[in-house]
């Protein structure tokens, strides 16, 4: 049994839970059903609403009424832009190419020098690695979702963004062991394995697929996994150790999705009456 409240913070959760179905919702998602779907969860009522007001704050979130004026919320258009972008990491099947790299320099004036600090954030956050002071690098086809986020955040004007190959001194797969921290994703991609591998044994055992259940496993583990491909920014195998643990734990999250995703949503729309 997975802990929540050690590994899955509650605003987390409400974010994944839009993710993997809030968007197939018709209208907002009432604040009764909100706490119906994180309970089953383990995370209590009055840390729903803390986290959903967190959420509101930030943009995410837009309160609205349903067509039978129960209170609720849906996605900003900001929100929905980011979970678009997110899929397209999280749920990608194919093995990452070999397509070149994009590269973000910028210059922050001294006056605004607290913008360095969230674009470094930021590009980490994306899953670039640092290249030297100023220069970040990730495969190209983070180019778009780059974009749609420094414009998102204002940061645009401080950044000039590159796209090209590394021609050396030192060997590819050598830089790249300095661009990013592999063993600090390694163990990210074990620490899922450990968590959720059980978990896809012990259904892979069962022949029944309670929607509950089903629910509560997919959700955990999509809130777990939805990270991974933000920290891990997809490198091409030639450029990583034999027996990468990303390509394992990719296994376990697909097949995991293609088990219990379906029967979790019979679970979710258990408790939608008419709107």
């Amino acid at each position: 049994m997975i802990n929540v409240s050690d590994q899955h913070a509650p605003r987390s959760l409400i974010v994944t839970l839009y993710g993997a179905y809030g968007r197939s919702v018709p209208g907002p998602v009432p604040v009764a059903e909100l706490i119906r779907l994180l309970a089953a969860v383990g995370v209590d009522a009055p840390s729903v609403r803390s986290s959903v007001s967190r959420l509101k704050r930030r943009g995410l979130l837009l309160p609205a009424r349903t067509l039978r004026g129960a209170a609720g919320y849906e996605l900003s258009a900001q929100a929905r832009q980011l979970m678009e972008d997110g899929d397209r990491r999280i749920y990608a099947t194919e093995p990452p190419g070999d397509e070149g790299w994009v590269l973000a320099v910028f210059s922050v004036p001294e006056s605004e020098r607290q913008k360095r600090h969230v674009l470094r954030s930021r590009l980490a956050g994306l899953g670039f690695g640092t290249a030297a002071p100023g220069v970040w690098i990730a495969p190209a086809r983070l180019h778009d979702e780059t974009r749609h986020t420094l414009e998102r955040l204002g940061l645009g004007p401080y950044v000039d963004l590159f796209r090209g190959e590394h021609l050396g001194f030192a060997a590819t797969v050598e830089a790249v062991s300095r661009w990013w921290d592999l063993a600090a994703i390694a163990k990210e991609h074990e620490t899922f394995l450990d968590t959720h591998g059980p978990v896809l044994r012990a259904w892979s055992e069962r022949s029944d697929t309670p929607p509950q259940e089903a629910y509560r496993d997919y959700l955990l583990a999509l809130d777990s996994w939805r990270r991974l491909p933000y920290a891990d920014p997809g490198l091409p195998a030639r450029l990583l150790p034999a027996d990468w643990p990303g390509v394992r734990s990719a296994r376990v999250f697909h097949a995991l999705h293609e088990r219990l995703r379906a029967a979790g949503e019979e679970f979710v729309r258990a408790g939608q009456g008419p709107v």
